[in-house]
């Protein structure tokens, strides 16, 4: 969340950002937060002065006592304003609640190289990697080669749970196994540790790590708990070190995140949703990192150069986009998207990569300070980053490297982690 001083001095400032933003109903819930602040700011002062008055009252029945002089009402006028002190806290507790609902809402304030937009369509494309495969037959989508492979079955995993799962078959568990591995070594080269978190996380968590909005529509809950499945390990790994203080020569702390993720929102409109591109189960390694401030937006560049890195290890046509003000979530001051060329000749997002600033750090309060011992120095600033989704990623390798016979050739820096498998073919 950003800082209540911030939004004080500076309401313009974050009126401009809501509007770039196009968010019109944060702009109403904003002046409610600033109406809200008023009245806070108020009875606090309100209280403060309620307290001076109640001790100089003690110093008067103090001096009375000493004089062996009548205190008694002395002492009825500072019960009164004990009572009075009381009912005000209450009103100035539930205020704080509202504050904090309200404060919570307000996005992230937007980088200034952030592009202006009203959707997806005017995010702004900066580079492309690779080429479009020339292909000398009629190809077809990754759906109907696995299908004709034999190594998905998605009609009986709807029969056990749903439409929106599959299950992966032979080869493919292998090449699935083979994405997340060859990530982990990669990763743990460029000096990320390791993190299989639980995955489950709770409501502390969820707060402080998510919108609210998008959170209820995306995540599974657990009945009858405050207890969520992750959508994926950021959310986890993103609330290890709430409440905690952070000496600023540990930084940056590098986590590369290995998790199951589970989202119930398949079916959102105007989505692309065929086969694995959008399931409600699959796998992630996820890059997330803790830093200061000055060094945030530099690791925004190394997370995104990590990828691209990866990518093209794989050899996978792709492309990186500047995500609009429109677009982009209530989170992230900045975010790239990393788009993956499909047999369709449509490219669709492979993993995003966001620099959240503060906002989250301040929402689970994670300072610094200069050293063991000191005061804190400010809130950490978070990032975040797909490495590699293993759906999607199958999906490049499979529209991508698809063959006339229907088979697949596997990228050469997986297949030590598929026994030297070559080919996904028919048997």
């Amino acid at each position: 969340m950003l800082d209540i001083k911030l939004i004080r001095e500076k309401p313009t400032l974050v009126k401009d950002n809501l509007k770039k933003r196009n968010a019109p109903d944060k702009l109403k819930l904003l002046e409610q937060l600033l109406k809200v602040d008023v009245t806070w700011r108020k009875a606090q002062t309100e209280i403060n002065k309620l307290r001076q008055k109640r001790n100089q009252l003690s110093i008067e029945v103090a001096k009375s006592k000493k004089a062996n002089k009548p205190a008694k009402k002395i002492l009825a006028g500072a019960k009164k304003i004990d009572a009075l002190i009381g009912k005000k806290e209450k009103i100035l507790s539930e205020l704080e609640i509202k504050e904090k609902s309200f404060l919570m809402g307000i996005p992230n304030l937007l980088h200034e190289s952030v592009p202006v937009g009203k959707d997806e369509n005017e995010n702004v494309e900066l580079r492309k990697w690779g080429s479009p495969q020339k292909f000398y037959f009629t190809p077809k989508n990754h759906m109907e080669i696995l299908e004709n492979l034999k190594l998905v079955d998605s009609e009986r995993a709807a029969k056990v749970a749903g439409a929106g799962f599959v299950f992966l078959k032979n080869e493919l568990v292998l090449l699935d196994l083979a994405i997340q591995r060859f990530a982990l070594d990669f990763l743990s080269k460029k000096g990320f540790v390791i993190i299989e978190p639980p995955f489950m996380i709770n409501k502390k968590t969820r707060e402080g790590m998510v919108d609210p909005v998008d959170f209820e529509m995306a995540t599974y809950k657990i009945e009858n708990e405050e207890m969520y499945l992750i959508a994926t390990s950021e959310h986890a790994m993103g609330a290890m070190f709430a409440d905690e203080i952070l000496d600023k020569n540990n930084l940056p702390v590098k986590l590369a995140g290995i998790s199951p993720c589970f989202r119930k929102e398949i079916g959102a409109h105007g989505k692309y949703t065929k086969g694995l591109f959008r399931t409600h189960q699959f796998n992630k390694i996820e890059q997330f990192v803790f830093c200061l401030p000055e060094e945030s937006w530099r690791l925004h560049e190394d997370l995104q150069r990590n990828s691209e890195e990866m990518y093209q290890a794989l050899g996978l046509h792709y492309r990186v986009v500047n995500v609009c003000t429109g677009d982009i979530g209530s989170i992230a001051a900045k975010k790239y998207d990393t788009e993956f060329w499909m047999a369709d000749g449509k490219f669709r997002e492979i993993g995003s990569n966001s620099n959240c600033t503060d906002y989250q750090a301040r929402r689970l309060n994670i300072r610094f300070r200069e050293k063991q011992g000191q005061a804190p120095t400010g809130f950490i600033h978070t990032l975040n980053n797909t490495a590699l989704a293993t759906s999607r990623t199958m999906i490049a390798i499979i529209e991508q490297f698809q063959q006339k016979d229907g088979a697949i050739l596997v990228p050469k820096v997986l297949q030590p982690y598929m026994n030297g498998i070559e080919r996904l073919e028919m048997k």
